[in-house]
């Protein structure tokens, strides 16, 4: 057990319960806990399997590369439709969870087994993503921009793809490049 993470859940106000419950189904998976961005996360040497996290309406495991996973039960969730790799699996009280114990560990020596395997998600190229129209035009007539954004790392070409694809409308689509121009002539990413 994590020191770290025992001052993680003595901080939870909410999920308390179904946090220390889903800690102690990791720890008795052969997993090594750690604290990583802020959550509880378990690792199998060094490489990271689960995540424990919490929100408004449920709390959630979320496998790193539960794309790979059978999901035999048909309870893993893509968070988002850009989430390429992770998954999570929601509860919303700790009944749930003993519940599930025995598939949540089944879950776990799945993506265990897909880690020693040297498993790996394979990821959509950022030339795949639909670049929305109104940037198109701009990187058109826009030598420089094109330029500096082609310039940027994959990643950070897919941030301002799917910033700019989020806005429903073509007016905010519009006003969100034009809020970003400068950022990417100067190589930043979205959130640089």
């Amino acid at each position: 057990m994590n020191p770290k993470v025992d001052g993680f859940l003595k901080k939870a106000k909410r999920w308390r319960e179904e946090f220390e419950k889903l800690r102690m189904v990791c720890l008795g998976c052969e997993l090594t806990e750690e604290l990583k961005w802020g959550k509880p996360c378990y690792t199998y040497q060094k490489s990271a399997i689960v995540l424990i996290h919490g929100f408004k309406d449920y709390c959630a495991f979320l496998f790193f590369k539960g794309a790979l996973l059978k999901d035999a039960e048909g309870i893993l969730v893509q968070q988002t439709e850009n989430v390429q790799a992770a998954r999570q699996i929601r509860f919303t009280n700790v009944r749930e969870i003993v519940e599930m114990e025995p598939v949540l560990k089944a879950y776990i020596k799945e993506a265990i087994e897909a880690e020693k395997g040297g498993l790996e998600v394979n990821y959509k190229k950022t030339s795949e993503f639909v670049v929305p129209e109104e940037f198109q035009n701009r990187l058109d007539e826009s030598p420089a921009l094109k330029t500096a954004f082609d310039a940027l790392t994959p990643g950070r070409q897919r941030g301002y793809i799917l910033y700019f694809s989020a806005a429903k409308q073509s007016k905010t689509r519009e006003a969100r490049i034009e809020k970003c121009v400068q950022q990417i002539l100067d190589g930043k990413g979205l959130n640089d």
